[in-house]
């Protein structure tokens, strides 16, 4: 049986993406000073403008508005060309302190809302990724270096990718379409752009995996020279299907890139995505889809579900049981042995928060520990 599925991702100056990034460097800088800091954090970017607004209560000191602007240097906004540019851009902050009456309940460590969790691993990529997500991340990566490099000279910060997969059997076989829409200068021509980014980019990347018969659209509107910055408005959190698993499986509705650890919707993320990679990476199952749920003002889950898609060797009670054994799951024990209260945050919010190797939820120190369930 033949089944196609298609997911996207975007670049580290897609509009969206740069509200991650701005909330997730406040993040990170009011941990740098306190480790304790609450952090709640929401970016909205428009013409010419971005609002800060949400609730920080840290003991750092931050000059919010000049690293706002840092950031969004960082990313490439930084010339005329790009038509939004971090000197040229009007901060308005508008943050208050968070309420003392959730702040009571985080402090002993319970949940403060109701949230529910899904991961989601398969053992069909070396990252645990699903293929789909995890080729378009590695054409937008792609993006990024020739950029930063020089190697094409004429892209400006903003693209997105989206790769179609081909699957048979539920097994991944070959890519069956490639799209990527990329801000790019007046000085280049459609063909040039295309050429380039077919060989150093496209072929780069999936050269094993794309054949005749792949689809390839490189700006299909043709002319991609004003970034989205500039026009409409966006959001922090606004893509959490390119920041989890793409679109596959079940999914969550709340955001990562805007709150620190202490929020159980970012640290339970982190924790299922740690438990689904760590079980599939034990040869238990191929697939893994973990869901944690939380209730406000209760410490442990209220629930944990586990689910092999027909895949699985073992019981799927005995590693729920072996979980629940070996795993404090409350806030603060997720937070502890994640190590969570460090400032890491910013990086995650672009290009991937899961399938990198540069965070602990990613380790795979916990696979022999269900490995002992065969």
């Amino acid at each position: 049986m033949k089944t196609y599925i298609t997911s996207e991702s975007v670049s580290s100056g897609h509009p969206d993406k740069i509200c991650d990034q701005i909330s997730d460097a406040i993040l990170d800088a009011c941990l740098e000073q306190d480790p304790n800091s609450r952090v709640a954090c929401e970016t909205l970017v428009t013409t010419w403008t971005v609002i800060v607004s949400g609730e920080i209560t840290t003991k750092a000191k931050v000059d919010y508005t000049s690293l706002v602007r840092k950031t969004i240097c960082e990313i490439g906004y930084n010339e005329t060309e790009a038509h939004y540019n971090w000197n040229d851009v009007w901060v308005h902050l508008l943050i208050n302190t968070q309420s003392p009456d959730i702040a009571v309940w985080v402090d002993s460590g319970w949940a403060w809302d109701q949230w529910i969790m899904y991961w989601y691993a398969t053992n069909e990529t070396p990252t645990f990724m699903p293929a789909p997500i995890y080729y378009a991340h590695k054409l937008a990566k792609r993006l990024e270096i020739v950029r930063k490099e020089n190697t094409l000279p004429y892209l400006l910060p903003d693209w997105k990718t989206q790769v179609t997969v081909e699957y048979i059997d539920w097994k991944p076989k070959r890519i069956d379409t490639v799209v990527i829409s990329n801000q790019h200068r007046v000085n280049i021509t459609q063909e040039e752009l295309k050429s380039w980014i077919k060989k150093e980019v496209i072929d780069f990347v999936l050269w094993d995996l794309i054949d005749k018969e792949t689809i390839i659209h490189i700006n299909p509107t043709w002319i991609f020279q004003v970034g989205w910055p500039k026009w409409d408005c966006w959001l922090t959190g606004r893509k959490i299907i390119v920041d989890t698993y793409g679109w596959i499986w079940r999914h969550w509705w709340w955001a990562f890139s805007w709150k620190d650890p202490s929020k159980v919707d970012r640290s339970g993320a982190y924790i299922a995505r740690y438990l689904s990679k760590n079980i599939v990476a034990s040869g238990i199952c191929d697939k893994c889809e973990v869901q944690l749920s939380y209730a406000i003002w209760v410490v442990k889950p209220v629930s944990i579900y586990v689910d092999f898609f027909a895949t699985w060797k073992v019981d799927i009670n005995s590693v729920i049981e072996t979980i629940k054994t070996n795993f404090d799951l409350s806030q603060n024990g997720i937070i502890k042995f994640l190590d969570l209260r460090n400032p890491i945050y910013k990086k995650t919010a672009s290009y991937w928060h899961f399938g990198r190797d540069d965070v602990s939820w990613e380790k795979l120190d916990s696979s022999e520990l269900f490995k002992k369930l065969i």
